[in-house]
């Protein structure tokens, strides 16, 4: 009896333990369920929190002063105007895959702007969002971008009379390249990439000014830009690279506005001893019997100006190495092709992200 009596002690302690265990696996289980479910409810609440501290929207002042709001996060751009210019701007952001319309038919008539199709090669084939009469709005809406982007304040007020988010840039000033930039990085979110660019512009301007410092007024050639043939330089803006790569512009005092048209006895009188033309037709140039005088065609030294994003001699975010490759067309002494071919190459690697082969390289430094 004693026996049995102890067995059944034993026998309910360990029924005992056993429910005890079984309680505990059971809340540990619970614990263990209940933690998992706080740790997700927690990424969640913090998944949710993230997308309300950033807006839907923000408001931004274009280079005309007008306020505009645009998308939280820009992930489609659509350009109207001077298309070139624009889409520079976006590409050199590092940010030319937004980028959604063709160039219009003024731009694709030849392959003059053909590198557009390599800094941002998914806009071949996409919408034209322009005619010769003017914004296709139906088309425009359709594709629906994000945000829009112009020179032109009239084509701003029909976009934004649409309900489309459009800024202005402006570039009347040397100093507004650097605005428009810092605007684009602040619009799309790439505000270190814009602060980076205008270090690099001042960096650039300043090296070809120590480059030509000791250049005596004798010792600088007198240079014009623009089509000779045509008698006209197309934007004032050429005035400020001229002078920064160490020329002396002929037509500076004459050149108050944006466009300057001069006569050919202007020309004779002023004597350029380099030409920088705008037509790439320099064969044409050095046919000219009007002109053959000139020290220029005497010499040989007329460079057509390249077009790689953009024309380099009018308004374009590439200006940095306008000043570098007119500097070293006048005074290669100073500054080598070498060395302007490692600048051309660092530029588009590191803003446009495209890597420049030694041909596509040598094509723009002696451009035609």
């Amino acid at each position: 009896m004693r026996i049995a009596s102890k067995n059944g002690w034993l026998a309910r302690v360990a029924a005992a333990a056993l429910v005890a265990a079984l309680a505990c696996a059971g809340l540990a289980g619970c614990s263990t369920s209940d933690s998992k479910g706080a740790g997700a409810s927690a990424e969640q609440q913090g998944q949710s929190q993230a997308k309300q501290e950033a807006p839907a929207t923000r408001t931004v002042t274009d280079m005309t002063g007008r306020t505009v709001e645009v998308p939280g996060t820009v992930t489609s751009v659509a350009t109207f105007g001077s298309v070139g210019v624009l889409n520079a701007f976006v590409e050199c952001m590092g940010k030319g895959d937004l980028i959604v319309n063709e160039m219009p038919a003024n731009f694709t008539k030849n392959d003059k702007w053909a590198m557009q199709y390599k800094f941002a090669p998914q806009i071949k084939g996409e919408p034209v969002l322009e005619t010769a009469d003017g914004v296709d709005m139906e088309a425009t809406m359709a594709l629906a971008p994000d945000l829009c982007i112009t020179m032109m304040e009239d084509t701003a007020q029909q976009l934004e009379e649409a309900g489309m988010a459009v800024i202005v840039l402006k570039w009347n000033d040397t100093e507004d390249v650097k605005k428009a930039v810092s605007l684009m990085g602040e619009v799309l979110g790439a505000q270190d990439r814009a602060a980076d660019y205008n270090a690099y512009f001042d960096g650039m301007v300043k090296k070809a000014g120590d480059r030509t410092a000791k250049l005596s007024d004798s010792d600088r050639l007198k240079v014009i830009y623009g089509d000779v043939e045509a008698l006209k330089n197309p934007h004032i803006i050429s005035e400020w690279w001229l002078t920064a790569s160490g020329g002396q512009s002929v037509t500076k005092e004459k050149h108050q506005k944006n466009a300057l048209e001069y006569t050919v006895e202007d020309l004779l009188a002023w004597q350029p001893q380099v030409i920088f033309s705008s037509n790439t037709d320099t064969a044409a140039i050095y046919a000219d019997a009007n002109i053959a005088s000139l020290p220029a065609i005497q010499d040989k030294r007329v460079y057509a100006v390249p077009t790689v994003a953009h024309v380099w001699g009018n308004r374009t975010v590439e200006q940095p190495l306008t000043v570098l490759w007119a500097m070293n067309k006048m005074y290669p002494e100073l500054y080598s092709q070498k060395e302007l071919a490692e600048d051309i190459k660092y530029f588009y690697s590191h803003f446009f992200e495209y890597e420049m082969t030694d041909s596509e390289i040598d094509s723009i430094i002696n451009y035609r």
